[in-house]
């Protein structure tokens, strides 16, 4: 047995040692040894295996099983496991309810309960098991505060349902509200999807914002090449799980940090791959978020030339035909990488957390002959990337547009102006927009909202009445990976902090003009001005508790919505 009274601590107990050696440290020893740790336990680096999971989503409940996997991989490296969890907040849950202000505000709650328990209990390392949307990038931006070595592992995507002799996502659900309301849809009809669309554990299964970000985390490098896109509930996500845990050992071993990973040729990287998949225009706010932890300059412009310029070459959900566990049986994420390698449009010498650079992970991937998941870069699906950042009269500070799903660039409309998501609804189900319209749905920022709410449950049933090609929406808020359609999100600056949206009236003429990026009202500069001096800001939604402390501390959109404090 370890003496912890006279023997050296292990090396790579760099953070830990502090906690546990010594005859001083005698009672933080008595306590840990409760839990069950023996000497020899807490002689080894002590590793944190944080999890999301939550009984309120199918989206992170395979955590717990999958934790115990890291943990043996952990002790079979020579560590010493400590679990903890933290919380998460289901879009898909909430979508559409006040509950969904609570969503973005959860990135931040994550970020910071991951980073306190690190920092209380002064770990060697971190491993991060994540799911549902905000919990990917929250443990992305803990570990780039603490610096500790640890990488961040996917717990996979659900598996598509079979409706009528056909898959279907839940996506489909939310088209099918809109489907319903227009008559086209049964109660019972939508009743059976909605018993189906979602057969069990995983996350989202088209490229919406969890698989977005799962595999912006594979090129970003600080998650395994290959782990993130197993499927939730393969055989072989059981043993990925064991192998995440030795991998964070070998990078505490190693000292290896994220600040070592995640460069800006790797934000470079990960941003390509959100354009090449058509994934979710969160993926901006959250590599924005990422970028800011470690001080890299990282800009709205950025992702703009970065889209331009790579090609979609991945035929996924919403805009494409296949959903994520297709691409998995394809090859997986690598596919893409080749293909992007192949062109010369992301950095193939960064680094990942296995050793390997992106572009030896690329050159080792193994094709499923005839897969058409993934085409090549040279005959790609679009020549353009699935967003492109606006600026304009209407967001000065820029705006972002998704292109995926739809092929239209240019919409000139009367604005149909509504101050929540709720008031909008209402207008959708009462079938009262008409074509041409440009919806406005503002005071739903980051502050205004607060939390920035996702637009699916209007966008959803806008496509479902049949007017998706008929309409744009702008909105300072957000919308979901699941939404395709001409919709331009994340205005800024937001119309509860005075921005132009703030000015818009029934009526004006707005321009969505995604080729000279631009997003603007044909008003003139003195009466927009002259508009914005008689603007007086709504009362707040809440004055106390977690979502007025949010507002009053968070940023604007093109800055990641972080929260920082005060100035």
């Amino acid at each position: 047995m370890t003496n912890p009274y006279t023997l050296p601590s292990d090396a790579a107990k760099r953070v830990s040692a502090a906690l546990t050696d010594g005859p001083d440290r005698a009672p933080a020893r008595a306590m840990l040894k409760a839990i069950g740790l023996t000497d020899d336990d807490l002689a080894k680096p002590l590793v944190g295996v944080s999890t999301t999971w939550i009984e309120t989503m199918p989206c992170n409940l395979n955590q717990r099983e999958l934790a115990e996997h890291v943990k043996r991989g952990i002790r079979a490296a020579g560590g010493t496991p400590l679990e903890f969890n933290t919380v998460s907040v289901s879009d898909g849950v909430a979508m559409g309810t006040e509950g969904m202000r609570a969503s973005l505000v959860s990135r931040e709650v994550i970020a910071d309960s991951i980073e306190l328990v690190a920092r209380g209990h002064l770990f060697d390392g971190l491993v991060c098991l994540v799911g549902c949307d905000k919990t990917i990038p929250a443990a992305v931006m803990a570990l780039c505060r603490l610096d500790l070595p640890g990488l961040v592992l996917y717990n996979g995507s659900i598996a598509p349902g079979r409706f009528r002799g056909r898959d279907v996502t839940i996506q489909d659900v939310f088209e099918a509200v809109g489907a319903h309301a227009a008559g086209t849809m049964s109660a019972d009809e939508l009743h059976e999807l909605e018993s189906v669309a979602c057969p069990g554990a995983g996350a989202c299964g088209g490229q919406f914002t969890a698989n977005t970000m799962a595999t912006a985390l594979e090129f970003l490098g600080i998650s395994p090449p290959g782990l993130n896109g197993i499927p939730a509930l393969r055989p072989e996500k059981e043993q990925a799980a064991e192998e995440a845990g030795r991998l964070a050992m070998e990078l505490v071993r190693a000292g290896t940090r994220p600040s070592q990973i995640i460069t800006r040729e790797a934000l470079e990287n990960a941003a390509a791959s959100v354009a090449a998949t058509g994934g979710s225009t969160n993926g901006v706010l959250h590599l924005l978020a990422i970028a800011r932890e470690l001080g890299i300059p990282f800009e709205l412009e950025d992702f703009d030339r970065i889209a331009a310029r790579t090609p979609v070459v991945a035929s996924l959900k919403p805009g494409g035909r296949f959903v994520a566990t297709d691409l998995y049986e394809a090859g997986g994420v690598a596919l893409v990488a080749r293909e992007l390698v192949k062109a010369g449009l992301v950095h193939a010498d960064a680094r990942t957390v296995d050793g390997r650079t992106l572009g030896e992970v690329a050159t080792a991937v193994v094709e499923r002959p005839g897969q058409e998941v993934v085409v090549p870069v040279e005959t790609p699906l679009k020549p353009t990337g699935g967003l492109a950042v606006l600026r304009g009269n209407l967001a000065p500070e820029g705006c972002v547009v998704k292109l995926a799903g739809h092929e239209r660039l240019l919409h000139r409309g009367p604005a149909r102006v509504f101050d929540s998501e709720e008031a909008c609804f209402a207008a959708v189900k009462a079938r009262s927009l008409r074509k041409g319209d440009v919806v406005v749905i503002r005071y739903e920022g980051p502050a205004g909202g607060p939390g920035m709410r996702e637009m699916l449950h209007v966008t959803a049933a806008i496509v479902g009445e049949g007017l998706g090609d008929a309409i744009a929406l702008v909105t300072d808020g957000r919308f979901s990976g699941a939404t395709h359609g001409l919709m331009v999100g994340h205005v800024s600056p937001e119309a509860a902090r005075g921005g132009p949206l703030a000015a818009l009236r029934d009526g004006d003429i707005v321009v969505v003009d995604v080729e000279a990026r631009e997003l603007r009202v044909e008003l003139s500069d003195d009466e927009l001005a002259a508009r914005l001096r008689d603007w007086s800001p709504p009362p707040p939604r809440y004055t106390d508790g977690v979502f007025a402390k949010y507002a009053a501390l968070v940023s604007s959109a093109s800055e990641g919505a972080v929260t920082r404090p005060p100035r």
